[in-house]
């Protein structure tokens, strides 16, 4: 497996984003509507990754972006995840895990303090992953923060040694 940055606009990053949006499709009726700005995956305030097969294949993707406010949602130091994706034909071999390891390294490197995202019930993969590495409940925000299918977590990263529950 290799995992490398790119612009949020690159082609693989671009393709895995439109299957994430199909699944949110299937699950939840309509895309994610969560305002975005690619500018805002670009460094030092933020990332994108794609995680390739040993065939060079685009198999997963995550990125984050940096906030720090407005309260109460957001503290300063917050990274928020977006984007995390795994295709159907990789699952269970570990991408997701590497991924996010790799994008709450690169937070902490980045002076980020804590990993916050919002999910939803109909994703219990997800939520699964994000627990047994160590996020916990939050109050919602965002978008979809009145939807009763919401789930919102948040991690606090720790600066010297991660500690992810991801390696």
């Amino acid at each position: 497996m290799v995992i490398e940055p790119v612009p949020y606009d690159h082609p693989d990053a671009a393709l895995l984003t439109a299957q994430v949006q199909r699944v949110y499709e299937e699950r939840y009726g309509e895309a994610d509507v969560t305002p975005l700005d690619p500018g805002e995956f670009s460094a030092p305030r933020g990332l994108f990754l794609v995680a390739y097969a040993d065939d060079g294949t685009p198999v997963a993707s995550g990125a984050w972006r940096a906030h720090d406010g407005p309260a109460p949602f957001f503290r300063a130091g917050d990274a928020e995840l977006k984007r995390m994706y795994v295709t159907e034909a990789a699952r269970g071999r570990g991408y997701a895990r590497a991924v996010l390891a790799e994008l709450e390294r690169a937070a902490v490197a980045a002076g980020r303090k804590r990993v916050v995202l919002e999910t939803g019930l109909r994703q219990p993969e997800a939520i699964a992953l994000y627990r047994s590495c160590g996020y916990t409940d939050i109050p919602n925000y965002g978008v979809y923060r009145d939807e009763p299918d919401c789930v919102c977590l948040a991690k606090e990263l720790v600066t010297g040694g991660l500690g992810t529950g991801a390696e």
